[in-house]
């Protein structure tokens, strides 16, 4: 079979017969990896065209490019869509990809040119997969330059210029960002932040103001604060012993979120605070080496 007639018997399957059919396993997945954002293909929403919406005017309502719809709808013929039809909404920009015999995830990622933590997080952090999403455009013929960029709407001067310190003082990094060996079972995985040693209790602040979007417990995070600031950048703060801040609460640089704490499944036996950055992106929210953000 072509790669075209797979992809369309694909998207033939997640139209008609649904996406929780098609993936029966997704929700044991899912629990296993609480700290993994919902897999993109539990995401899929529908949409009934109504008089007067083009495919254009559909794609750019949901910030997606027509090309996605196409391909995830195998009833859109010509670039036209009827009215009264449902059209199959990814989440983001991007292709669903059986798996085939004998590779993994990581393959599927070099092969489509994203990154492999972004593509294993995308999917709800499965081991094995047998159907996977993967974001962006680079499948079509002559892809867009920009696709795994920040938004439109962000500024590279605002992105710049965050910086700041999660702590009062400079900590040793415990555990750095990217493919690390997981001291408790020797295991190799991504890493998508530092873990800074610090004592349990001590202060935990804001790196840069923003807007707390999380401030409860989340899996192996344990209690976690993630801040939403300008220029598509969000900041996590995980492993917390106590949250001082509530969702929807705006923050300076320095106000105080919580403090440190061994909650959730730290990588590393001593207290730290594990501290992300991530950017958004057609990926979603794709983690950044925090190095350049850190300054104290």
């Amino acid at each position: 079979m072509t790669f075209s007639a797979r992809l369309l018997l694909l998207c033939s399957l997640v139209s008609t017969l649904g996406l929780a059919f098609t993936l029966p396993n997704l929700e044991i997945a899912q629990a296993q990896a609480a700290n993994c954002p919902t897999p993109a293909l539990n995401r899929f929403q529908r949409h009934k065209v109504s008089r007067g919406e083009t495919l254009e005017s559909i794609a750019q309502s949901y910030n997606l490019a027509p090309e996605t719809l196409i391909v995830m709808n195998p009833n859109v013929n010509n670039g036209r869509v009827s009215v009264g039809s449902e059209l199959q909404i990814p989440p983001y920009n991007g292709i669903v990809v059986e798996v085939p015999s004998g590779q993994n995830w990581r393959q599927i990622a070099a092969k489509y040119k994203v990154r492999p933590d972004a593509l294993f997080e995308i999917n709800g952090c499965q081991q094995n997969p047998k159907i996977v999403f993967v974001p962006g455009l680079n499948w079509l013929p002559n892809p867009p330059q920009t696709t795994s960029l920040i938004p439109a709407n962000s500024n590279t001067q605002s992105r710049a210029s965050i910086s700041g310190y999660p702590l009062e003082k400079s900590a040793t990094v415990g555990l750095g960002y990217g493919w690390q060996i997981n001291p408790k079972n020797g295991e190799v995985f991504f890493h998508s932040g530092v873990d800074l040693l610090a004592a349990v209790g001590s202060p935990v602040e804001a790196i840069a103001p923003g807007n707390v979007v999380f401030a409860q417990e989340q899996g192996s995070y344990g209690q976690l604060v993630i801040i939403n600031h300008s220029g598509g950048l969000q900041s996590r703060y995980a492993h917390l012993a106590t949250i001082k801040v509530k969702v929807g609460q705006q923050v300076n640089t320095g106000d105080v979120l919580g403090t440190v704490g061994t909650t959730g499944e730290p990588s590393a036996k001593q207290a730290h605070l594990h501290f992300e950055m991530r950017s958004s992106s057609s990926q979603g929210w794709v983690a950044q080496d925090p190095k350049s953000y850190l300054k104290k």
